[in-house]
């Protein structure tokens, strides 16, 4: 008889209460303001996209940009469509010699400046005059053939980016990105071969160092994550300028390029959808011979289609938060895909909620993805260190602590995709409480604001919803669903902190809820 065996025993169902006592635990956040870990990587705000460019005309369009710019704080923005026949850029006369024309163009990019938005600029699609087919894609109609002439087309980037320079100068435009092409890796975007992007890429990449070499051009701008060796290996090898890589990643299964969600999209159940994808392209570039290139996610977000009400939904916003943590510094940019509603690629849409991808939806309603970035921009310029893998902490340079925590949960059941469970009222189950402690602070009264997002918490589609998902908004409609998701504090008051210099608090938690909490010290 082993005399072991009965403490063995023992030490076993001490060891099971003890686990079992840890999982009813509340989570615990725990930082202390002396504690840094270095500035604050920002990378979420480098970038945001819209639609296509004549969008960007629009009064509404420019309406929403200057509120999330204010909030959110994007300092680029990217869009399909700047080349194509309703910007007006490109024709060619009886003889076949080509004409230009920026005016439009003009008047968007100066509003964008105006507001203190970069453009990303995205060279695409082609001008008809200049297609060598008449394959398009979208309701919108971009033409998606090689040039004609590759010497034409190269004339036409070294024009347009030439007056660029004229008219913004070079010390502007020297902060610009150059993007060849968007997604040449998908029949519907590219008709042509990979080598025929690579002579398109090389064309224009000439034609911009042609103005200046100090302008950034870069690619392959491919859906998936694809190409990133073969074009590092393209331009090392023929020596054409490279200065990023771009390329997009999503996080569904099936339904790709499918306008109106009629494919049914599938959150992909993968913890490491999308980030592991820029990871991935992180190490592609580390391996390759040209291993400081910067990367840049130009597109991205949980699904491909304007018609996924994933988008709507407040899963989103936890969503967004996660894979934002998970890609840490790994991409220089992660461009979400888009701020508004007011995106035509499927044509005008007929209802208000829809599952666009925008934060914002056609009325400017925000939804709950919209208070991720804008919650995000509200934190402060030193990252506090922290065990805690769903949250950040921060410290400005006022003293003030912000803390940005949430919940994800995957909660798509088996056999159901996007555009069945998300259309529906989705209250969010329990998961406990979450305990905050912040210690390091200097004692007296702090102005404390918790701000919350969740199911009925800044969730607009959810009172939608409730609504009956009427299929027009009369004005009272909107008014009242933007004043369901107004962003205000859900809590707000003043707190007293004693010499200790700690503060501690329990936050009830749901599934994919988001918290954000400021402490600012009041004079």
């Amino acid at each position: 008889m082993d005399l072991q065996t009965p403490s063995r025993l023992l030490l076993a169902a001490l060891l099971c209460l003890s686990l079992a006592a840890r999982a009813d635990a509340p989570r615990v956040i725990d930082v202390d303001t002396r504690h840094t870990t270095g500035k604050f990587a920002t990378l979420f705000k480098t970038s945001i996209g819209a639609g296509r460019a004549n969008e960007g005309l629009r009064a509404d369009w420019q309406q929403q940009l200057a509120e999330i710019k204010h909030d959110a704080g994007f300092k680029y923005i990217r869009m399909h469509g700047l080349l194509t026949d309703d910007m007006a850029v490109y024709k060619e006369d009886a003889d076949g010699n080509p004409q230009y024309n920026f005016q439009y163009i003009d008047a968007l990019y100066d509003y964008l400046l105006s507001i203190d938005i970069k453009p990303f600029v995205e060279l695409g699609f082609m001008p008809s005059a200049l297609a060598s087919g008449d394959q398009t894609i979208f309701w919108w109609r971009g033409n998606v053939t090689p040039p004609k002439s590759y010497a034409k087309w190269g004339d036409l980037i070294r024009h347009l980016v030439q007056h660029f320079t004229e008219r913004y100068g070079a010390d502007e435009v020297k902060t610009w990105y150059f993007e060849v092409w968007n997604e040449p890796n998908l029949d519907g975007f590219w008709a042509g071969s990979q080598a025929d992007y690579f002579k398109l890429y090389a064309t224009s990449a000439a034609a911009i160092k042609s103005v200046n070499p100090d302008y950034r051009v870069g690619g392959p701008a491919t859906a998936g994550a694809a190409w990133v060796p073969e074009m590092i290996h393209y331009c090392n090898e023929h020596k054409v300028p490279l200065d990023f890589v771009s390329t997009h990643a999503y996080g569904v299964k099936q339904g790709f390029l499918d306008e109106f969600g009629r494919t049914g999209t599938v959150l992909a159940k993968d913890e490491w959808a999308v980030s592991g994808d820029v990871r991935k392209s992180r190490q592609q570039i580390a391996d390759s011979p040209m291993p400081g290139l910067e990367l840049h996610y130009t597109e991205w977000s949980s699904s491909y289609t304007p018609a996924d009400p994933i988008h709507d939904s407040y899963h989103e916003a936890a969503y967004i938060l996660q894979k934002l943590k998970q890609v840490g510094d790994a991409a220089n940019s992660m461009s979400y895909w888009v701020f508004t509603d007011i995106f035509e690629e499927a044509g005008p849409r007929f209802t208000p909620f829809h599952g666009g991808f925008g934060l914002m939806n056609t009325q400017g309603i925000k939804k709950p993805a919209y208070f991720a970035y804008q919650f995000l921009n509200r934190l402060g310029a030193t990252e506090l260190k922290n065990a805690d893998q769903k949250s950040w902490a921060t410290v400005d340079k006022n003293g003030d602590v912000q803390l940005l925590l949430w919940d994800y949960s995957y909660t798509l059941p088996e056999d159901t995709n996007n555009q069945q469970y998300y259309i529906r009222d989705l209250p969010a189950a329990d998961k406990g409480r979450t305990a905050v402690r912040i210690s390091g602070l200097q004692g007296g009264d702090y102005r404390l604001k918790i701000f919350r997002v969740g199911y009925r918490q800044n969730d607009a589609y959810s009172a939608y919803i409730a609504m009956g998902s009427p299929r027009q908004l009369s004005r009272e409609q909107v008014q009242k669903l933007k004043a369901e998701a107004s962003g205000t504090p859900a809590q707000e008051e003043t707190i007293k902190i004693s010499a200790s210099g700690e503060f501690s608090t329990e936050l009830p938690l749901r599934e994919n809820d988001v918290y954000l909490l400021e402490l600012a010290r009041e004079n």
